[in-house]
Order: C-alpha cells, then structure tokens, then sequence
C-alpha cells in the first residue's frame, strides 16, 4: 500500500502502519506540523483532489493540486521535438491526468530539482515508462526505489538537445534548475531560486519554512553556475510566480542584494 505524508506528499510504501515520522519533514528544511505526523492513502488523496492545468505558452503546461495539497508546488510539461520532460512532481496522478499527458503523448523523461517535490515520482515513472533523475548527492531522501531512477552526478547533464539539469545546491546538496534553450532561453527552478510575491525577484534560502538563509558564498557560487546561461524567462515552484522579462539580470541583482544585505553593506536598499 502507498500512504503520503500529509505535510510534504513524499509517498512510503508500507505493509502494514506507516512509519512513526516523515524524515524529510523532521528535517530542518521542512516541518513536522503543530498538529503532529498525519498520513493518507494515495487512493483517497486522488477521491478527494483534482488537478488544474495552465497553458504558458504554446509547448509549455503547468499543473497544480487543488484543494492545495502538501507544499502546494507545480509541475510543468514540456512539449519537446525530442520528446515531453516532466519538470518536478506532484502527488497527484489521478485518471484525467493520465489521460490528458498520454493524448500529448507521454513523457520521454521525469526530472525533480529537490528532495521536497518527490512526492509520488515512482508512481508517474511506472505509468509512463520514463526514467526519473534525480541528483544523486540527494539519494539518502528517496523512500520508494523504482527501477525508472536514474541518479545523475557532477554539474549538469543533457536530457536532450534543447534541456538541460544543472546542479546549484544551496537547499540542498543537489538541489537543481531545469534551462530549455529554445529562443530567449527559460529557467525551471522549483525552490531553488524562490521567485518573490512581487515577480521581480528571487530569493534564497537553506530553509524556506523555517526561515534559514544561505550564506552569502553559497549564493555567489550558486549564480556562477548560472552565467553561462542564456533565459529571458523563470519558472517557479508555485503557481503565479514567474519572471518573462530579463529574468537573467534580475537573478543575478537579486543576488547582489541578498549579499549585501548578510554583509550588512551600505547598499541603500539594505537599510
């Protein structure tokens, strides 16, 4: 049987009673809630929640869990020449899901930024037959084996010739962007950059929950990686935020000012 953590959606597979904690929720990453550890069914979670899909643009879909689910998070399909990427994860995979990507015509492969948006990628991997890689440093973080994972190493890596994974860490050791080449060039990044309320900016952090910034150093190396890069347009974890204009530039003076408010700076926008 499948049960889901209530909190974070990470999916165990049990035998009898789920187990006594969620270790990714126990982590200072994330939380157990006030109300202590609460699991469900993945049955019931799919009799009691429905998913919603946005069109971003014309090969560019997203979707979201209501009533909102756990993080709360979004996935995206990307409609390739190659083939659909699925870019993170959501609990969810309900009938009208299965039938919606299988009429767009399945997916070529499964890529998740972090350990927080598992949730059920072992359930998706099965029924579409596509191989799921995740970074391995974050390997300890996977409570469900499935023969469709793939743990990819170093830096970066191709899923195809328009998309790419790259390593930033920061949230965590593997924490990872999605970049799709094709004209001004988009970044996928989950979490790893938080786009703020506003859509003009990002942010980062160790702990998003708990409210435990990075150090300074980890978020200049975390835009290095990003440089090389070319994207007019980001992509977040949650519905609404987005940047569709020079999203390259902001990202790196959104680092500027993070940096300069941890160094306490006379930058004036810090005072």
């Amino acid at each position: 049987m499948i049960t889901l953590c209530n909190a974070c959606g990470t999916s165990w597979s049990i035998t009898s009673s789920p187990p006594a904690r969620c270790a990714i929720c126990a982590d200072a990453r994330q939380f157990v809630p006030k109300t202590g550890q609460q699991w469900v069914n993945f049955p019931d979670l799919i009799a009691t929640h429905t998913n919603k899909w946005q069109q971003h643009e014309h090969d560019l879909l997203s979707m979201s869990t209501v009533p909102e689910f756990a993080i709360g998070q979004r996935a995206f399909l990307l409609r390739t020449p190659e083939g659909n990427i699925l870019w993170d994860c959501i609990a969810n995979l309900d009938d009208a899901t299965k039938t919606l990507i299988s009429a767009l015509g399945g997916l070529k492969a499964i890529a998740i930024s972090h350990p927080h948006f598992y949730t059920t990628l072992q359930d998706w991997a099965a029924e579409f037959a596509a191989p799921v890689y995740l970074h391995a440093s974050d390997r300890q973080w996977i409570m469900r084996d499935s023969p469709y994972l793939t743990l990819w190493e170093g830096d970066s890596f191709a899923l195809n010739t328009e998309v790419s994974i790259l390593r930033t860490g920061g949230h965590f050791p593997g924490s990872s962007v999605l970049h799709w080449s094709r004209g001004d060039g988009a970044l996928f990044t989950g979490d790893t950059l938080q786009v703020t309320p506003g859509a003009n900016a990002v942010s980062f952090m160790w702990s998003y929950p708990n409210m435990l910034p990075l150090p300074g150093a980890t978020v200049s190396e975390m835009v290095r990686r990003l440089e090389s890069l070319r994207f007019a347009k980001l992509y977040g974890g949650f519905e609404g935020r987005e940047i569709t204009e020079q999203a390259d530039d902001i990202v790196r003076r959104s680092a500027e000012m993070y940096i300069a408010c941890l160094e306490d700076t006379p930058a004036n926008h810090c005072r």
